[in-house]
């Protein structure tokens, strides 16, 4: 079997057996976290999934960060993403309006969490760093927002594709308000039956 091969029957078992997480024990905390734990023994194939495969946008580039979907089910769910990216980078406190997990494979991503404020705000209650073997789980309304500084590679993975979730919400401090995220643009497809 080749490498390509191996990463996408790598990638199977693991968006099958997340299948199967979430359909025994519904969407919990404690579900997220097993759903984690799942996607880091992926991310700990180091060997299958690399800058070179999945490399962010070039210096110079209008972006520093694209996303490539490497699975995706036929009704959109249990979409699973590569993050790549080249420098800074960084968004706003935001929710998803589906569960999230994030795991990294190379590089640090700092992502900080936040409650909403009874006067329209954020305020941050903690953070974390998702690193190799490290990641973090969010539930559809739970806030976060992302800072990274440098190459990083890691695995994003919704319940309910990116391009789907039309009502995510993000917060803008200069005016106080909340607006709707704009669909996600430059995701590259890297199935198997697209490559």
């Amino acid at each position: 079997m080749d490498r390509m091969q191996e990463r996408h029957r790598e990638i199977e078992a693991t968006v099958a057996d997340i299948r199967e997480i979430e359909k025994r024990e519904g969407v919990t905390r404690e579900s997220l976290e097993k759903i984690k734990a799942r996607l880091a023994k992926l991310a700990a194939r180091k060997d299958l999934f690399t800058l070179e495969d999945f490399p962010p946008p070039q210096p110079g580039s209008a972006r520093t960060s694209c996303l490539y979907r490497l699975s995706e089910d036929a009704d959109h769910r249990f979409a699973l993403y590569a993050n790549a990216a080249n420098g800074t980078y960084g968004t706003p406190a935001h929710n998803h309006t589906t569960w999230a997990v994030i795991v990294g494979i190379e590089g640090d991503e700092l992502n900080r969490f936040y409650d909403r404020t009874t006067e329209g705000g954020v305020r941050e209650k903690g953070q974390h760093v998702v690193r190799q073997g490290a990641g973090v789980a969010f539930l559809p309304d739970d806030l976060h927002s992302i800072h990274i500084d440098g190459k990083t590679l890691n695995f994003h993975m919704y319940g309910l594709a990116l391009e789907q979730l039309h009502r995510r919400e993000y917060y803008k401090p200069k005016e106080n308000a909340w607006a709707v995220f704009p669909a996600h643009s430059d995701i590259r497809e890297a199935r198997a039956a697209h490559a």
